[in-house]
């Protein structure tokens, strides 16, 4: 029987090395003390460069966290998921999404042991990869070209939504097909209702993506929206020029509900493709009618060199690997119950909740992949706005408040077209936030008193072009694989999301029958609440 995570003896061994923390543990005296501190907690990965010095590391610290990797076996996990084995274990599937980014030829994976022992089941699953992404590229290159379409609308929820939603702002200097992109997720009709308004039947795009074609809240939204298209000029008719055929696209593998939905034109995927990990996929399909088929493989070829990164670079110089395990240790050993991101960048502007929905989805779990309960934390809390705004909102709890939360700074050396005053000054913000974590403010009254020695992590770009935005969310991937992989659970299922809306299917039968035997009168009595007339305005 595998042991549980916090049953190693390497994990005994880090709780007696973070005992020198509780002695006291200062960041400015560590660097006093080890002039190539910086050098050591710092490197250059394809295309992010990461500075760690700031996190609560001593020499060692590192080291010992690489030891509790390998009894945890996150490398052999690693090579499973490389070689395509089904370690997605209650669901039977692989996690491949690293396969929807790797060359036909294999790229800078060719040299890999595992791949090269790839049996023929593989080489057809890259082959069949490359078929979609072409036949998907196809279609947006044409879709960009059709100017009698200006506004995309992507309905989808989860990450089929996040994801592209993530890139194309991100992008946005990069979008030039004179086209809005609309994404709507919230089954909030509201959501759905602002986007209609501010577009016509004549000249919107409708991309439906749900791998199944039966997710709840998505195919609300793609009904409702067919209902717009339809009365307001639109025609489910294939003789007519404004039909549904035409305006709506359908991301999914489910060709006969698409079909009965009235929509051909469709593009799938595979089962070993988890929501949060698809945007490299078919649902890709909106970043590649807004950024392009060129810079649409530029996107996959810098989570590549990512990918290669992971699988090859020994563990001292492994960024994914690094932070994963720097993930453990400060939610284990250090205490931390949350972790804040601080993209000084306004295309990262829903980076925060891209990653929540990654992390707190793939690792918010307390039942090993082998039905261990855990008794030791799991996943933090991710949260975050974009810099300076943060500043300016919860920065005075994260300096002065009681709780120590590591930050997480991700900015760009290159602005592009805003590379002067502006992007000069909010880079430097960035540089001192994490200073002044670090060095505090001493002796100018108690209540101006901030304690310093607060860690962070600092993440820098060379610019916010397609392929660096590959490399930085591959590394957010690989990370959250690491780290889940010490805990020893499985990072590819989300149990917990399947069960409220098995739930709110079963409310809407009680609903409909008035029958209410079983459910709590809490439950009951909002549900009954919810089906009377407002009176008074109460």
């Amino acid at each position: 029987m595998d042991l549980v995570c916090h049953e190693a003896p390497e994990w005994a061994q880090l709780q007696v090395h973070f005992q020198a923390f509780k002695e006291g543990f200062d960041l400015q005296q560590a660097f006093g003390a080890d002039p190539q501190r910086l050098e050591k907690l710092s490197q250059q990965a394809p295309y992010v460069f990461a500075d760690l010095s700031k996190n609560w590391l001593l020499e060692n610290t590192e080291a010992l966290l690489a030891q509790l990797g390998h009894a945890r076996k996150v490398h052999a996990l690693r090579d499973s998921m490389l070689a395509g084995q089904a370690i997605n274990t209650s669901e039977g599937r692989g996690a491949m999404h690293w396969l929807l980014r790797t060359p036909q030829d294999g790229g800078l994976l060719r040299e890999n042991k595992v791949v090269q022992a790839w049996p023929a089941d593989m080489r057809q699953a890259l082959g069949d990869v490359h078929s979609t992404l072409n036949a998907m590229l196809q279609l947006a290159e044409q879709l960009r070209a059709d100017s009698r379409i200006t506004d995309v609308v992507n309905i989808g929820i989860g990450g089929s939504h996040l994801g592209p939603e993530v890139v194309v702002q991100a992008l946005e200097d990069w979008v030039d097909t004179g086209k809005q992109f609309h994404f709507v997720s919230n089954v909030d009709g509201h959501e759905l209702g602002h986007v209609l308004r501010k577009v016509r039947p004549e000249s919107t795009l409708f991309l439906i993506a749900s791998k199944s074609f039966t997710t709840a809240e998505t195919m609300l939204n793609a009904h409702s929206a067919r209902e717009w298209f339809l009365a307001n000029g639109g025609s489910d008719s294939a003789e007519d020029a404004c039909n549904i055929d035409r305006h709506f696209v359908a991301l999914t593998t489910n060709t006969e509900a698409a079909a009965a939905f009235g929509i051909s034109r469709t593009l799938g995927f595979w089962d070993w493709v988890g929501g949060r990990f698809s945007l490299w996929s078919a649902i890709g399909l909106p970043i590649a009618i807004a950024i392009g088929a060129t810079q649409f493989r530029r996107l996959l070829q810098g989570a590549h060199a990512m990918d290669a990164h992971f699988f090859t670079a020994p563990d001292a110089q492994n960024l994914p690997m690094r932070l994963g395990l720097l993930d453990v240790w400060n939610r284990n050993f250090c205490g931390f119950s949350s972790r804040c991101i601080a993209p000084y960048s306004h295309g990262l502007r829903r980076l925060t909740a891209y990653l929540q929905q990654l992390e707190m989805e793939s690792n918010g779990k307390r039942v090993t992949r082998h039905g261990h309960k855990l008794e030791v934390p799991t996943c933090a809390v991710v949260w975050g706005e974009p810099g300076t705004n943060g500043q300016h909102a919860f920065f005075q709890m994260l300096h002065q408040g009681p709780d120590v939360i590591p930050v997480e700074f991700i900015a760009l050396r290159d602005g592009g077209k805003y590379l002067g005053a502006h992007h000069q000054s909010l880079v430097i913000n960035a540089i001192a936030q994490a200073q002044a974590l670090m060095v505090g403010r001493h002796g100018e009254g108690v209540e101006r008193d901030c304690p310093g020695n607060r860690p962070s992590t600092f993440l820098l770009l060379q610019s916010l072009d397609p392929a660096s935005l590959g490399a930085l969310i591959a590394l957010y991937e690989h990370r959250v694989f690491v780290s889940g992989a010490v805990w020893g659970i499985n990072s590819f299922d989300q149990w917990g999301v399947e069960l409220g809306k098995k739930l709110a299917q079963e409310l809407r039968v009680c609903q409909q029958t008035d029958d209410w035997r079983g459910v709590d009168p809490s439950t009951v009595s909002l549900m009954q609440r919810l089906a009377e007339s407002p009176v008074n305005g109460n």
